[in-house]
C-alpha cells in the first residue's frame, strides 16, 4: 500500500512539474511576441489644448488604426516661444522620441530648412492640400514644398459692445475716432514687447500693401509709404486716450479681460468668444463681430495668420505611421470637434458652411472672408529673429517715429537676416 501511494504521488509531481513548465513556456512565447511585434507609439508634441479636442483625436485615431499605431500627446508649454526652444533643443539633438509636432505656422521655414521635419510625399501631400483654404496651406509650405498637414487656423477680428457702437467702424481711422468718442480704455489693443507686437505690424503694413520681406524671402521690401502708413497708425494708438494706460505690456489676455470688464473695442482672436460666453454671460449677449479694420478706405484689410499644421519630425522611427496618423488628425472629424469644442477654426473650406461649425462660431462667413484675404508673416528660417527685431525697434508703441523707425526697421531685420543661429 505504501509503495502504491508512493508512486502516485511521484507520478503526480511529476505531471505538476511539466504543467508548471509547459505554462511558463506559453509565458514565456506570449511576452517574447509582445516584445517582437509591439504597438508602436507616435508621441504627438502640441500645446495643452484645454477643450480635450486633441485628447480626443489621438484616442479616436488610435482607435481607427486597428493595431497599427497609437498617438499619445506630449504636452508642451503654453507659451509658443517655450515650445519652440524645447523642440529646437531636441530636434538638434536628433530625438527619435518626437513622430509628431503641432507646428506654430512661424516656424515652417526653420524647421524646414534645419532638417528637423520630413517634407509630405506627392501622394500625401496632394491630399494634405484638397479641400483647404489657400492661406492656409502657404503657412504649411517652404520653398515650393508641403512641410506640414494644416490642421488648425487663427486670425483676428474686431469685437465690439452692440449696446454702445451702432455699427462697427470700417478703418483704422474710424476705429480710433469712435473709440475715442466713448473715453478712455475703450480699444484693447495689444502691445508688449512679443510676437503679438509683430503681429499687430505685420497686419497694418499688409493691409497697407507692403511686406517685411519680397517673396524670395530673403531680402528687405519695407516700402517707404506702406511703411510709414503702419507705423502712424501704431503712433496715433498708442498715443491715444482710448487705448488702455498699460498698453506695454497688454497680451490676447488682458485684452480679453479688460473687454469683458466693459471696453467697447477689443482686437483678438476668436477664443474670446467662448470665454465671454463661460466667465461674461451678459458681455457674451451684446457682443458683435466685424473683419479687421482696413488701413486704406475701400481696400479689404489683410490680417496675419495664425494657427497650427501637423508635422512629422525627421528622426521618427515610424515616419510612415506618423504621416498616417498625421492625416486622421487633421480630417473634417477631428477638425469639425475642435471647432465645436474648442472654438479653433478650420482648415477645409467646406467646414465654414456646416451647421454645427456656424452654431459653435456664429462669425464663420467673417472668418473665411478674412482667411482668405490673409497675410503670412516673412517666411524665413530667421523669422525668431526678425520677428525680436520687428517688437524690440517698436517697443514701446508711443515712443514710434514713423519715419526714423522705418530706416531703424530696415537696419535691425537686416542684421537679423545675416544671423546664423536658428535658436
Amino acid at each position: 500500500m505504501k509503495q502504491w501511494l508512493k508512486g502516485n504521488f511521484l507520478n503526480l509531481a511529476s505531471h505538476f512539474k511539466a504543467g508548471i513548465g509547459l505554462l511558463f513556456l506559453l509565458l514565456a512565447a506570449a511576452c517574447s511576441d509582445s516584445h517582437v511585434n509591439p504597438v508602436p507609439t507616435l508621441k504627438w508634441y502640441v500645446f495643452n489644448e484645454p477643450s480635450g479636442a486633441f485628447k480626443t483625436a489621438a484616442e479616436q485615431c488610435s482607435a481607427a488604426a486597428k493595431g497599427a499605431y497609437q498617438v499619445e500627446i506630449a504636452a508642451l508649454p503654453a507659451d509658443a516661444s517655450e515650445q519652440r526652444v524645447q523642440l529646437a533643443r531636441r530636434l538638434a539633438a536628433k530625438d527619435t522620441d518626437i513622430d509628431l509636432i503641432g507646428m506654430d505656422v512661424i516656424w515652417t521655414a526653420e524647421f524646414a530648412e534645419a532638417g528637423w521635419i520630413l517634407p509630405w510625399p506627392g501622394k500625401a501631400a496632394a491630399q494634405a492640400r484638397q479641400g483647404r483654404l489657400s492661406s492656409i496651406i502657404a503657412s504649411a509650405t517652404y520653398d515650393h514644398q508641403l512641410w506640414g498637414i494644416p490642421f488648425t487656423s487663427n486670425i483676428q477680428l474686431l469685437w465690439y459692445r452692440t449696446d454702445q457702437v451702432a455699427k462697427p467702424p470700417q478703418t483704422w481711422d474710424e476705429l480710433i475716432a469712435s473709440a475715442e468718442a466713448l473715453g478712455a480704455s475703450a480699444l484693447q489693443v495689444q502691445g508688449a514687447r512679443y510676437e503679438g507686437l509683430t503681429v499687430l505690424f505685420n497686419s497694418l503694413l499688409a493691409s497697407a500693401g507692403g511686406s517685411v520681406l519680397d517673396q524670395t524671402g530673403k531680402v528687405i521690401s519695407l516700402e517707404k509709404a506702406p511703411t510709414e502708413k503702419a507705423l502712424a497708425i501704431m503712433k496715433r494708438l498708442a498715443t491715444s486716450p482710448a487705448t488702455s494706460p498699460s498698453l506695454s505690456i497688454a497680451r490676447e489676455d488682458e485684452s480679453r479681460l479688460a473687454f469683458e470688464g466693459g471696453s467697447a473695442f477689443m482686437i483678438n482672436y476668436t477664443y474670446v468668444w467662448p470665454s465671454a460666453q463661460q466667465n461674461a454671460p451678459q458681455v457674451a449677449a451684446l457682443m458683435g463681430w466685424a473683419r479687421w479694420p482696413a488701413v486704406i478706405e475701400g481696400q479689404p484689410s489683410r490680417v496675419t495668420l495664425g494657427g497650427i499644421n501637423l508635422s512629422v519630425g525627421a528622426y521618427s522611427q515610424y515616419p510612415r505611421l506618423a504621416f498616417q496618423a498625421a492625416t486622421c488628425i487633421a480630417s473634417q472629424k477631428q477638425q469639425r470637434l475642435a471647432a465645436i469644442r474648442g472654438g479653433l477654426l478650420p482648415t477645409f473650406e467646406k467646414l465654414y458652411a456646416d451647421p454645427s461649425i456656424r452654431e459653435a462660431l456664429p462669425f464663420a462667413d467673417t472668418l473665411r472672408a478674412t482667411l482668405k484675404e490673409a497675410a503670412q508673416r516673412p517666411s524665413s528660417p530667421l523669422y525668431n529673429d526678425i520677428s525680436l527685431a520687428i517688437s524690440r525697434t517698436l517697443h514701446p508703441m508711443k515712443a514710434i517715429d514713423p519715419q526714423k523707425d522705418t530706416a531703424r526697421l530696415q537696419k535691425n531685420i537686416n542684421r537679423a537676416l545675416r544671423s546664423k543661429g536658428l535658436l
